[in-house]
């Protein structure tokens, strides 16, 4: 079995890359992390079944992590995405393929849709889930959520709050990324992360139980990557804030060449659902398909596991079996 963690450099910048694969014959997935700023690569090892079907790939992308050491100017959308293409051209050098599968959460499915759209070349297929669509609405929609929610609750706490970090312009918060986490505490709490689980920040799945516990207790990442984590959480949203707040997927991709699928969390407030089939209905793709998960919030992976996993393993093994009837390696 391999399962290492190189160092590389995507578009001049080191970034770590943490690869696990039970056989290298196994089609590839690149996995994207969410945030921005949120690597996720100490999760490439875990899930024995996901082993079984792929070769799983994570990184933490330039501005973050042991990726953080770069100028804020060259932190942008356009760079990542470069950087992510570098990485699957590496990728199919190094297994002998001639396309890689993508998988994207939250902002990572925003990454992955740009990916798609610009690098058809490199990509079997692209599967987004807590679909970010467009970043400026998406906030919109997220704090109304939980306006209303903390209004029909009586919660004169919460309503403090967000009161305090204000409506969101151009998905920017009073305060920044500290003003995002209040919200996301807020929309939590009301079980706009994850269905079901109200009552607190905890119960919510806020911030520090969901990405920061695991981050530090997995042991993957070094002091000099935790200090980039930290680093990258203060300057990232101030250096890529203005232009994440006009990212949208209607305007910039709608045309692939490629397979798309969206599993999709139907409870999900923190990527709101509602915006999903907006964008979906105006793609023009070989090959489209919008799954539900009905009792999903932002992680169906999480929520749904067994149908989640059944999906992907039976949607991208038919997109590999028809590839390879082409005479395409994946």
């Amino acid at each position: 079995m391999l399962d290492k963690i190189i160092t590389r450099k995507l578009g001049g910048v080191a970034h770590k890359i943490h690869i696990v694969s039970e056989n290298p014959q196994l089609p590839v997935l690149l996995e994207l992390h969410g945030g921005p700023g949120v690597p996720s690569r100490h999760g490439i090892p875990r899930d024995a079944e996901i082993r079984a079907h792929f070769t799983r790939v994570g990184y933490d992308q330039r501005g973050t992590g042991a990726a953080w050491a770069v100028k804020p100017a060259a932190v942008t959308l356009d760079a990542m995405v470069e950087d992510a293409a570098e990485l699957c051209a590496y990728l199919k050098q190094l297994f002998h393929k001639d396309r890689v599968f993508v998988l994207g959460g939250s902002w990572g499915s925003a990454l992955g849709a740009y990916l798609a759209a610009r690098h058809p070349e490199h990509v079997a297929a692209f599967v987004g889930f807590g679909q970010l669509i467009d970043f400026a609405r998406n906030e919109e929609l997220s704090y109304e959520f939980a306006l209303q929610a903390a209004t029909q609750a009586g919660d004169t706490k919460s309503l403090k709050t967000l009161a305090k970090i204000g409506y969101p312009v151009n998905a920017q918060y009073k305060g920044g990324l500290r003003g995002m986490i209040r919200q996301r505490e807020v929309m939590n709490k009301y079980g706009g992360f994850s269905p079901g689980k109200t009552g607190g920040k905890k119960a919510g799945g806020g911030y520090v139980e969901t990405f920061a516990k695991p981050i530090f207790a997995s042991g993957e990442y070094t002091p000099y990557d935790i200090f980039g984590i930290f680093w990258g959480g203060f300057w990232l949203p101030r250096t890529l804030g203005k232009e994440i707040g006009t990212l949208s997927l209607p305007r910039d991709c709608t045309e692939f060449q490629v397979p798309v699928f969206i599993f999709d969390g139907r409870q999900d407030k923190n990527t709101p659902a509602a915006l999903v089939e907006e964008w979906f209905a105006q793609i023009e793709a070989p090959r489209k398909q919008l799954h539900w998960f009905e009792n999903s919030g932002h992680g169906p992976l999480r929520d749904e596991p067994e149908k989640f996993k059944a999906l992907l393993f039976g949607k991208l093994g038919e997109v590999a079996a028809d590839l390879q009837s082409q005479g395409i390696t994946v």
